[in-house]
């Protein structure tokens, strides 16, 4: 085990999802975009947990050069001399990890396993039937609200959408009483939602686009069947989505472009948004598990739009934000007047601080979601409050 990497890792600052992982199952799965603190969450449990850390196997497997089978004699080893767990980070360097992870549950009975892995491979895990053994937790980037305590603003709660709804007054005033929020907002957008912005501030736009070559030229092969020259044209999409508005697609010509049939070119779209590099909203919000065509295309969040682009729009960014922060604890879907519906009833319009309810007048359960406020009134939510839902 690489125990001067536990101890060294850091534990003041823990991810909305580290208290719900139940680690006690006998194979937990952890996914998530590739930057988000998954790995630092793995970590985290170890250095915390001392009794289990002493007979568990931490194998990272992005600068460990070993094979599936090699990786599974290394756990059998393990398990023979007392092992009780393993820690496998970065599971989608292996060609066949999900036979492995099969394999060694179904064989070693007492041993706990625990992975990583990009979130883009679970439209992969056909290959063997995994869904019946692990428990499965998807790790979003860091919240608005996290990103205050990341920044040592303050610890602030959780919120549900039907609390800030009804109270979204006393909520911000809280908030606002301790921070000055809409700059802390703003440097949100550009760089709040991969922790690793701390690592180098100065360089994140750049390692940002490193992550998404990597998902691009390694993630993406994996899953489907794709050319250099799609991959390329996939690069240049994201580009066009960062600098103009959500785009409502011409799915055929968007395929097209792509080099694809509609149906392969959807499945390309969908697994660059499991990778959380694209956004989606459809008119039903079940579509985009189908895989069908989506009715605006953005995305994913506004710190990759800002590495993609220089000058990204103000109006993309609010929209991005506010869905990409829906997306993780609720559901939207594309309204028929609006920005986004929210659970199927919520109907939001998103804008500036002058935006007005001209656009969903007369709609009932309406709202406005609003950037540059600190604190609102009625059905007038500052947009940085939809930040603080995990």
């Amino acid at each position: 085990m690489s125990a001067d990497r536990i101890r060294e890792t850091e534990t003041s600052f823990h991810r909305y999802l580290f208290d719900e992982i139940d680690w006690d199952s006998r194979v937990v799965a952890l996914d998530g975009p590739r930057g988000v603190g998954k790995t630092t969450m793995l970590l985290q449990h170890l250095r915390e947990n001392r009794n289990e850390s002493d007979s568990a196997l931490y194998v990272s497997v992005d600068n460990v050069w070993l094979n599936a089978q090699e990786l599974y004699e290394l756990a059998q080893h393990h398990v023979r001399h007392g092992g009780e767990s393993i820690y496998i980070d970065e599971i989608h360097y292996l060609a066949d990890w999900q036979n492995l992870i099969k394999t060694l549950y179904d064989n070693f009975k007492t041993l706990k396993i625990a992975y990583t892995g990009s979130s883009i491979l679970r439209l992969a895990q056909g290959k063997a039937d995994l869904s019946r053994r692990q428990v499965e937790y998807s790790l979003a980037g860091m919240s608005f609200r996290e990103f205050l305590e990341f920044e040592g603003c303050g610890r602030f709660p959780v919120q549900k959408l039907g609390d800030i709804l009804k109270n979204h007054v006393s909520i911000a005033e809280a908030v606002v009483s301790t921070v000055k929020v809409v700059p802390k907002f703003e440097q949100y957008l550009e760089h709040g939602y991969y922790p690793f912005y701390r690592e180098d501030l100065r360089h994140f736009h750049r390692k940002l686009l490193q992550v998404v070559n990597q998902v691009l030229d390694v993630d993406l092969p994996k899953v489907e069947d794709v050319t250099p020259e799609t991959i390329r044209k996939a690069r240049r999409m994201l580009t066009i989505l960062a600098e103009s508005t959500p785009q409502t697609p011409n799915n055929s010509k968007l395929c097209q472009g792509l080099e694809m049939d509609r149906k392969q070119g959807l499945k390309v779209l969908h697994a660059l948004r499991r990778a959380g590099l694209v956004g989606m909203l459809a008119e039903d919000a079940d579509a985009l598990r189908r895989l069908c065509s989506p009715s605006k295309l953005f995305c994913d969040n506004t710190n990759l739009m800002c590495a993609l682009t220089p000058d990204p729009d103000k109006g993309t960014l609010r929209e991005v934000f506010f869905n990409n922060q829906l997306s993780v604890r609720n559901t939207t879907a594309f309204p028929s007047r609006g920005d986004s519906i929210v659970d199927g009833r919520h109907l939001f319009e998103i804008g500036g601080e002058r935006k007005t309810f001209e656009q969903i007048k007369d709609l009932p359960d309406s709202y406005l979601a609003l950037d540059g406020i600190e604190v609102g009134r009625g059905c007038r939510i500052p947009l940085w409050l939809f930040g603080f839902l995990y």
